[in-house]
């Protein structure tokens, strides 16, 4: 989404490659940069993936937001995750090793919204921290053209604290971005949930920037800067 993306552009001082805004490239050291937009969901992670491979990346790392599960996450940590599962067909993948991290954890993904505590509970129970919609897709393309690549996810909200709903989710375009228009109809229903609007932002801001300074600070490593 922009609002992952955006962080990364500014710390590393990134341009535009066209008029869309949906590719960025830079430099670190002696190593090109390039940072991509990602829709949301499985299906434009996978296309993402593909193209930048295409396109000769030789390391993906993933940044963005994802819903923390169970009580042991906070709004704003860092999740590097031990393992990706993919819910719709069970597959788990593992992250590349790379002595600047210390994964712990495992990520969810799928294309469902998931809110129901019951539901929450069984994967808190089984280990999971975060559930994220495009992950597993980029993981099964990095292994699939044995390519490594890598996670960094900082929470933004709780899955099953309420906050994002369906209602939200409504609001919002495929990019990440805000649709105004959605926007002020629900704000005209009712004008207090301007301030559940506001919160979600903030926190929202709070993990972007988590995930992002993690991004670069792990590029930075792999180029040896």
């Amino acid at each position: 989404m922009r609002i992952e993306l955006e962080p990364i552009v500014r710390m590393l001082g990134l341009e535009a490659v066209d008029d869309t805004a949906r590719t960025y490239l830079g430099q670190i050291a002696d190593f090109v940069v390039e940072a991509v937009l990602t829709d949301i969901g499985m299906r434009p992670a996978r296309v993402a993936a593909r193209d930048a491979l295409a396109a000769g990346a030789e390391w993906i790392v993933v940044c963005g937001i994802a819903g923390g599960v169970g009580s042991g996450v906070e709004i704003g940590d860092l999740i590097v995750p031990e393992t990706v599962l993919d819910r719709e067909n069970g597959r788990r993948f593992w992250p590349t090793a790379h002595a600047a991290l210390s994964p712990q954890g495992s990520i969810s993904c799928g294309d469902e919204f998931i809110t129901d505590p019951a539901v929450l509970g069984a994967m808190a129970a089984q280990g999971i921290v975060a559930v994220d919609m495009e992950t597993a897709a980029i993981a099964s393309v990095c292994e699939g053209a044995g390519r490594p690549w890598t996670v960094f996810r900082a929470i933004s909200d709780h899955a099953a604290g309420g906050l994002v709903d369906g209602a939200v989710l409504a609001m919002t375009r495929p990019d990440g971005t805000s649709d105004r228009a959605a926007i002020a109809r629900y704000l005209e229903r009712d004008p207090s949930r301007g301030e559940r609007l506001a919160r979600l932002a903030s926190d929202a801001a709070l993990a972007t920037e988590a995930a992002a300074t993690a991004t670069v600070a792990f590029c930075r490593s792999l180029a040896g800067d």
